[in-house]
């Protein structure tokens, strides 16, 4: 299949994230003055053992509310000692009995030490003299009890202690938690408990623009932002007020966030960074709240720079009805951002740099000047930025003398910085896997094909079918090297690769910016040959043409509803440029009918002139089939020498 040429766009080298100092904080900061010593944390253990102490201590101190509890005798007992004269006095309650002797005696058997105080049960069958021999040995009766029991206050405070101190550790917890970020919990939920302290960087590494490559023209529309921190005075001189915003648009993976990192550091002011999506919680108020929270931290240490990652999150065109749940909280949040932006209080010195892949979907109100001033393209890089961005990714990586990152970056148009960091990890993990000291070319160039055309699939195919996909991948290969133009063929396969059972891999000698008609009838020919080999060769065609429909469909679809392609048409957009959007929204049905129309005659055309060249080359595409049974993988050079035809090579600086 011929090799997708996307517009060029920018790249960048990836750098640690700062923290974050709370979990219900939803930014991280660096380059803000240092926090306060930390709290010391809650430990287990410790709370453990202090409500331990405190229990037994709180025990030892409930019991001093009594006397001494009475030692328990025998009845028997009790008449041995009023008879011998030794009870000094009594308190008797029904038939219970307590008193004091004269003199302290040896406990009963069973217990060890003496008793000067007693406690003993009457028997209701006792038939004696007690009152007489009381009286005869002078024993005083008293109405006082003699050991006085604790009180019910006391009683109701013991048994209810190990519940209030488990109450009374819970509430001490959940303050502790709340106040130290060491939960979120409903306080986390709802709100902060107290301000948030910025986080200083790990080492105090600041990200500058010598560790982002590929972005020289954003970096002179960003110098402006960077000159007006570092020296706010001149321009306040000049009567030039500081730009409220900066919104970096491009696709994913081209360095937005990297870059406003780099912005915040080449300035050397504290930087803030968020993702759009962390403000928004289930209820209402809370995005807002925190909103005017990452604010308020930024004014207290401006001038700053807040970086808000994926802003159409919450930046969307607002509707025009209320509404309710998350698309009410999102609104909120909007309404908050574009208030604190450019409200009644301003942003103070905050510079807001914002990142998006969708820039044509954001409320008007949020891309005005005043709020986002000025935005910025960012692309993935050209050829001298792509060989930058691999200079920079393999810094820490030992290459082999044969590596050649200017031939790695000529066969890689289109790739952003993030896909280019992913080539380098991948050919730093097969070098491992392969046990070999240094990465070479060899390892740069599997990890490409991995990246490019998927991993290789252990399938055993039928002879047949081995032979149809040789066929099918050979029209791709050699209808790409007879168009004028076209894009080289670099390398084929019908080794089967992710989803693929074969593969022709094609890119340009030099990044494209624009396509011509001719250009882009060439690829859908292109993308057509391996019906047409099939056709020509077998009279049947089979599944495996479906991602070449397609790729066919997007192209042709393009040339007639969106680029003026077709004399029909003519030169107007009739369809959306967005895929993801409904098909023909934007056109009435007549013209819609038409597009359609247009669309048929182009591919039938194409196709036709896919079948016709590959009959009139019949013996170059047996050759270039044949060769590739042999060899299943088929390098540039090997394949144009096995279809007989001269590679022109030319290479555009």
């Amino acid at each position: 299949m011929p090799g997708k040429s996307a517009p060029p766009i920018m790249a960048s080298v990836t750098s640690p994230v700062p923290p974050r100092d709370r979990t219900d904080q939803p930014w991280r900061s660096e380059g803000a003055p240092p926090p306060p010593p930390p709290k010391k944390k809650v430990s287990w253990r410790g709370l453990i053992w202090t409500a331990l102490l405190v229990f037994l201590l709180t025990n030892l101190l409930l019991s001093l509310f009594g006397d001494e509890p009475p030692t328990k005798i025998s009845y028997t007992e009790f008449s041995k000692q009023v008879t011998a004269g030794n009870v000094s006095k009594i308190y008797a309650k029904g038939d219970q009995i307590q008193g004091d002797l004269k003199k302290a005696v040896d406990a009963p058997e069973g217990e060890k030490g003496t008793y000067d105080k007693f406690a003993t049960q009457r028997p209701s069958f006792a038939d004696d003299q007690l009152w007489d021999e009381l009286t005869k040995a002078k024993v005083t009766v008293t109405a006082e009890p003699v050991y006085k029991e604790p009180s019910l206050l006391t009683n109701l405070l013991i048994s209810l202690l190990p519940i209030l101190l488990l109450v009374a550790l819970w509430v001490f917890m959940a303050r502790r938690m709340a106040a130290g970020g060491l939960g979120g919990g409903a306080g986390g939920m709802l709100g902060r408990k107290q301000p948030p302290k910025p986080v200083e960087l790990e080492a105090g590494k600041r990200t500058t623009f010598a560790d982002v490559a590929g972005i020289d023209e954003v970096e002179g529309e960003l110098n402006d932002v960077v000159d007006f921190l570092k020296n706010p005075d001149n321009y306040r001189k000049m009567g030039a007020r500081m730009p409220g915003g900066v919104l970096l648009a491009g696709p994913p993976g081209t360095g937005k966030t990297l870059l406003a990192r780099a912005v915040a550091g080449e300035a050397g002011v504290p930087f803030f960074s968020a993702s759009a999506s962390e403000f928004i919680e289930m209820i209402v108020g809370v995005g807002a709240s925190r909103v005017r929270e990452l604010f308020a931290e930024a004014r207290k240490v401006a001038p700053a720079i807040i970086f808000i990652d994926e802003i159409d999150t919450i930046g969307r065109a607002r509707g025009g009805g209320s509404g309710m749940g998350g698309h009410d909280e999102r609104e909120q949040t909007l309404n908050q951002i574009l208030t604190e932006m450019d409200g009644f209080t301003g942003s103070e010195g905050v510079v807001v740099i914002a990142a998006t892949n969708r820039a044509d979907v954001l409320d008007p109100a949020l891309t005005r000047p005043g709020r986002f001033d000025r935005t910025v393209m960012v692309s993935p890089p050209d050829r001298n930025g792509r060989e930058a961005i691999l200079k920079i990714h393999t810094r820490d990586i030992p290459l082999a003398p044969d590596v050649d990152l200017a031939q790695v970056a000529r066969t890689t148009p289109g790739m952003t910085g993030a896909d280019l960091a992913n080539l380098a990890n991948e050919a730093a993990l097969l070098a491992v896997k392969r046990q070999q000291p240094e990465v070479t070319g060899s390892d740069l160039s599997d990890a490409l094909e991995k990246v490019q055309l998927g991993a290789e699939r252990p399938l055993v195919m039928p002879e047949e079918e081995r032979r149809r996909t040789a066929y099918h991948e050979s029209g791709h290969a050699l209808l790409g090297m007879l168009q004028p133009g076209a894009d080289p063929v670099r390398k084929i396969t019908i080794v089967p690769r992710g989803r693929a059972l074969g593969v022709t891999l094609s890119t340009p000698d030099a990044d494209r910016y624009a396509y011509t008609e001719e250009y882009l009838r060439g690829r859908v020919i292109g993308a057509l040959g391996g019906m047409a080999a099939e056709q020509v060769v077998f009279g049947v065609i089979t599944t495996g043409a479906e991602s070449d429909l397609e790729q066919v469909t997007s192209i042709v679809r393009g040339m007639v509803g969106r680029w003026g392609m077709s004399e029909r048409v003519g030169r107007l957009s009739a369809l959306p440029g967005d895929a993801q959007q409904a098909y023909g929204l934007s056109a009435a049905p007549e013209t819609l009918d038409t597009i359609d129309g247009e669309m048929r005659r182009i591919v039938d055309e194409c196709y036709e002139s896919a079948c016709r060249q590959l009959r009139d080359h019949r013996d170059q595409l047996d050759a270039l089939a044949e060769a590739l049974l042999a060899n299943e993988t088929l390098e540039e050079a090997d394949a144009y020498r096995a279809a007989g035809i001269t590679r022109l090579t030319k290479h555009t600086d």
